[in-house]
């Protein structure tokens, strides 16, 4: 009986053993993938890139990497469509995530899909309302809609928590400006001029209040 108990034991081990070997083999192949899309990436040839990539799909360990790294390569490679999947696939493996967030909203831009850019910015302020990217560029959405109190409200927050960056100060200053607060988008301005100064827009803006 004690033999048979060691021989059992050792078939477990063994079985173990041999399942770890293969993991860490399966681990090693989607290193490798990764880091021969990157070498071919930057020479150009982004659909041999995507090749590589293509290789390790099903990957279990590995799904939200690998679409994630998809997604970018789709959009480098001008199909825009694809990539919005593969961001999106990304997004669903991971809705807590920002990055596969902020990486649609860039094909999709280019499909001119403004409803799914503008919804991926509201469900990323929804997981960090601070992500100042995010505030940023749903304030120039409404600033491009001449909708000046909401733009505001987003510009504010950036200025919130960068209070002497260009961007920012600049486009606070024109939403203020845009609502009637001309001595408040005055001050925005010349700090503007002092980041940058001779800056034609903030020169512009103070050129226009009296």
């Amino acid at each position: 009986m004690k033999i048979l108990n060691l021989s059992l034991k050792s078939t477990i081990l063994c079985g173990i053993f041999c399942i770890a070997l293969s993991g860490n083999a399966q681990d090693s192949k989607v290193v490798a993938a990764f880091k021969d899309s990157y070498t071919i990436e930057k020479k150009g040839d982004y659909n041999k890139a995507i090749e590589e990539i293509k290789k390790v799909m099903g990957e279990k360990n590995y799904e939200y990497e690998i679409n994630l790294r998809l997604g970018w390569l789709y959009y480098e490679s001008g199909r825009f469509t694809d990539a919005v999947a593969y961001y999106q696939k990304a997004i669903d493996l991971m809705p807590m995530a920002i990055e596969p967030r902020m990486g649609i909203v860039i094909p999709a831009a280019q499909l001119g899909n403004w409803e799914q850019v503008q919804q991926q910015y509201v469900k990323v302020l929804d997981i960090d309302p601070n992500n100042s990217t995010a505030n940023y560029r749903l304030g120039m959405i409404y600033y491009g809609k001449k909708d000046y109190d909401k733009a505001y409200k987003y510009f504010e927050k950036v200025v919130n928590l960068y209070p002497f960056s260009y961007d920012g100060l600049l486009m606070f200053g024109w939403a203020n400006y845009f609502k009637g607060n001309t001595g408040k988008a005055k001050i925005l301005f010349n700090k503007v001029l002092m980041l940058a100064p001779g800056d034609a827009s903030a020169t512009e803006g103070l050129g226009y209040i009296k």
